[in-house]
């Protein structure tokens, strides 16, 4: 398969190829020199984009972590925040740039060069391409800062210029904007070949106001003006219920299992942290028993108690992932309707014209949460919901909001990572081993230091140092 790469060879960690649809055959050549349809280019893309921000990898992905949701069994050093012994830096930074972005780019491409399909079907793929593109350059952003952008993908330019992230976010706007405008809704996109929505265009419109609702709260705190438009202009057009959520349905088996699944039915190196299990055992969260299962030996067996956040633990005397969380078809969500709801919340407080009450889209979000995402009833959510450390507080509503969200984000831990450290709750502390506090942005790559290195210097240097306690621009309270 051809594959475009920012800088050398990658390590690849999930599959090179995709077809229309997750169960037909998956396995194509790598080396056979043939052109690779869009569509295919596409569903690779969606592939692997999903598994990226859903997997429990800690050599990828170590937010769970972060986040405080699980503890390690044999290995604590990603909860004591070593990112270089792994290079989960560089791990996270090559699949996006290299087995993301690039077969995006890639497709992009072969739409524009075929002169078959209609002018609208072009215009919807192109459109589908770049609402795409837009996510995953916000998940670069939101994790390293200032990145190569413009001059990025080009595998004659080793050295692309860093830009920075604000300037980065303001284009990424017009972008959505732009796809939003050129989607033909009656006209077909890629068809089966999108792993997503089947071509439904129609979702891929919300999934975009979506997606731009979340882009305009996310700046909120930067630039207040900018964020009240942006939402305000998303809000009429975003997910209405879990429908309409953006997700990569696995399958039964790998290599199309969850990723979560795949991880976990190989190792047992993780239990349920006790910050996590203590938060939600506190509050009778009928969420509990779907995050972690009981301990199964010594004192603890049958009961739910959380590992020992930053140190090793003995894996069956603490509570564990649970059956959801292993099952193979477990969706791996980009962006979903408890989200939304959720950041219409958010908008209310902000005084953001978005319709109904802060109140009322809190209590969705988190009934979306508990019924829709993990399986519970109304009844349990309603009664959930009339506690009063649950219920919505107005006066504290990045508290309510914040941890709410951090609840329901479990198996979103690179958009809860992003939350956690825009809205500072619920207040996390580093365990006493840490070798730096909390991270709130990944370095950049080892190889960035090695061959770009006057453009790393200078990003380095524009975000205050390539350290982890720098902040995005948006992390600004």
């Amino acid at each position: 398969m051809k594959k475009i790469f920012l800088y050398g060879a990658s390590t690849l960690f999930f599959a090179s190829a995709c077809v229309s649809g997750l169960d037909e055959d998956y396995n194509i050549d790598p080396k056979k020199a043939t052109q690779v349809p869009a569509a295919t280019l596409m569903g690779n893309a969606q592939f692997n984009l999903s598994n990226i921000i859903t997997t429990p990898d800690y050599n990828y992905n170590p937010f769970r972590y972060y986040l405080q949701y699980w503890a390690a069994v044999q290995y604590p050093e990603e909860s004591r925040y070593n990112i270089q012994a792994r290079e989960i830096n560089t791990n996270f930074w090559d699949v996006l740039y290299q087995d993301v972005l690039s077969d995006l780019r890639e497709a992009r491409k072969t739409v524009e060069a075929d002169a078959v399909v209609t002018a609208d079907e072009k215009a919807n793929q192109l459109a589908s391409i770049e609402v795409l593109e837009v996510y995953a350059w916000s998940v670069l952003v939101n994790t390293y800062g200032n990145i190569p952008y413009g001059q990025a993908l080009d595998i004659t330019n080793v050295q692309a210029v860093y830009e920075d992230d604000a300037a980065i976010y303001t284009d990424l706007i017009k972008r959505l904007d732009a796809a939003i405008a050129a989607f033909h809704t009656d006209a077909p996109g890629f068809g089966d070949g999108d792993l997503y929505y089947g071509g439904d265009l129609e979702h891929w419109v919300k999934f975009a106001h979506s997606l731009k609702l979340r882009i305009g709260i996310t700046l909120a705190d930067a630039d207040a003006a900018a964020a009240k438009k942006i939402c305000e202009q998303a809000a009429a057009h975003v997910f209405s219920s879990h429908a309409d959520d953006a997700q990569l349905n696995y399958t039964a088996n790998p290599p199309t299992a969850s990723p979560v699944y795949d991880n976990l039915r190989q190792r047992n190196d993780n239990v349920g942290a006790n910050t996590m299990v203590d938060v939600l055992s506190g509050l009778a969260d009928p969420r509990l028993n779907e995050y972690v299962r009981p301990a199964t030996a010594g004192a603890n067996a049958g009961k739910y108690v959380g590992g020992i956040y930053g140190s090793s633990n003995a894996y069956a005397q603490f509570a564990q992932p649970s059956a959801v969380i292993r099952n193979p078809q477990l969706p791996g969500v980009l962006l979903s309707y408890t989200e939304v709801e959720f950041l219409l919340a958010e908008a209310k407080m902000r005084g953001f014209d978005v319709g109904g009450t802060a109140q009322e889209h809190y209590d969705k979000a988190v009934t979306a949460s508990i019924v829709g995402d993990w399986g519970g009833s109304t009844g349990e959510a309603t009664a959930y919901l009339a506690k009063p450390a649950v219920a919505f507080d107005a006066a504290n509503w990045k508290k309510s909001i914040g941890t709410q969200k951090w609840i329901a984000l479990y198996n979103q831990p690179v958009e809860g990572w992003k939350e956690w450290r825009r809205l500072d709750f619920p207040v996390l502390k580093k365990p006493t081993q840490a070798e730096t506090d909390i991270p709130l942005r990944f370095p950049y790559p080892f190889t960035e230091q090695n061959l770009n290195a006057a453009n790393y210097q200078a990003a380095s240097a524009a975000m205050g140092g390539d350290v982890v306690t720098s902040k995005i621009f948006w992390d600004v309270k």
